[in-house]
């Protein structure tokens, strides 16, 4: 066997390479900030001022990225989540300036309420046999409504990560009678109950007043109800899956990925912060690990990286 790993012959026998087209770079704008904001618990990210949209734009673009998915923080919240559909809320904002910066960078948008309701929960609450929680069909309604908005202000992909039942479908069809028919759907589908979100809360300032999300993401031990979830979602019409944590959940990128559609995987806000927080301790060398845990990402099976450390693999690789 290590005939073949001599230093000079290993990039000839290299099974799975990184490339710039793999990475997806996750981008804060919040409503409220005049600069850009450093998020404590994600050293090296922030939350960027709408008014630099078109600035960050050229900056990704500049660095070879070619795709990123947004987040928003708005100025109000509500129980209804009001804000996140408006076509001047943070996110359209946000949209039409790094499209008109840079028409050729692909705009994904994040399609969830959680930012925008004064609860932290992913859509609209209200009274259930088990006491208060996420409502389904109204919660639809809201995503469709998200989804169109952001479409019309020039998003290349809307991603929802709601984890409601039937989200995809309805959020199709609301695109279709839109007149928005050529947008793709990259589906979170199978999005886990994770313990690995606190830092993306932070950033987002999306935590929960009460209870958890346990009755709308899946719990860490069901692979099977991933798969469920998947298989549900492509045929209501996606047309990207993904997994979400990523590196804690490898297997379950490779059992997507048989599915035969393009598979996303999100290297999520805890997984960046614990790579950060050992490297910031000379534990391990930071680069090394970003690069092997991408490796293997992509090796599971992902087409495309979610990860807030796109723009440093998209310099090293350079």
């Amino acid at each position: 066997m290590r005939r073949l790993r001599k230093r000079s012959l290993q990039p000839l026998f290299t099974e799975n390479r990184l490339d710039v087209h793999d990475l997806v770079m996750p981008v804060f704008f919040d409503e409220t900030a005049e600069n850009p904001v450093p998020i404590p618990s994600m050293p090296g990210q922030y939350r960027y001022p709408v008014s630099m949209a078109g600035a960050v734009a050229r900056d990704i673009r500049r660095d070879g990225l070619e795709a990123v998915i947004l987040f928003g923080i708005p100025k109000k919240k509500d129980a209804a989540a009001s804000g996140a559909a408006a076509a001047d809320g943070v996110i359209q904002q946000a949209v039409r300036a790094m499209k008109g910066a840079e028409p050729g960078l692909v705009v994904m948008t994040d399609v969830c309420a959680c930012e925008y309701t004064d609860h932290g929960h992913c859509g609209i609450v209200g009274d259930t046999p088990c006491g208060p929680d996420l409502l389904n069909d109204p919660s639809l309604d809201l995503m469709a409504a998200i989804a169109v908005s952001h479409a019309e202000c020039g998003a290349d992909i809307v991603a929802p990560s709601c984890m409601l039942d039937g989200m995809v479908g309805a959020i199709r069809h609301a695109l279709d009678a839109a007149g928005h028919a050529d947008i793709p759907i990259m589906s979170y589908s199978s999005k886990f109950c994770s313990g690995l979100y606190g830092p993306f809360r932070d950033a987002a300032d999306s935590g929960f007043s009460f209870g958890d999300r346990s009755t709308y993401q899946i719990a860490p031990a069901n692979g099977r109800e991933a798969m469920r979830e998947s298989m549900l979602d492509e045929q209501e019409g996606a047309d990207i899956l993904m997994v979400k944590p990523a590196s804690w959940y490898l297997d379950i990128i490779a059992n997507v990925k048989t599915l035969g559609m393009p598979v996303a995987a999100y290297q999520v806000s805890g997984e960046y912060a614990m790579i950060k927080a050992a490297a910031g301790q000379g534990w391990l060398q930071e680069k090394t690990v970003v690069l092997e845990s991408a490796t293997c990402i992509k090796r599971a099976g992902a087409d495309l990286i979610i990860t807030y450390f796109a723009r440093d693999i998209a310099r090293w690789l350079r």
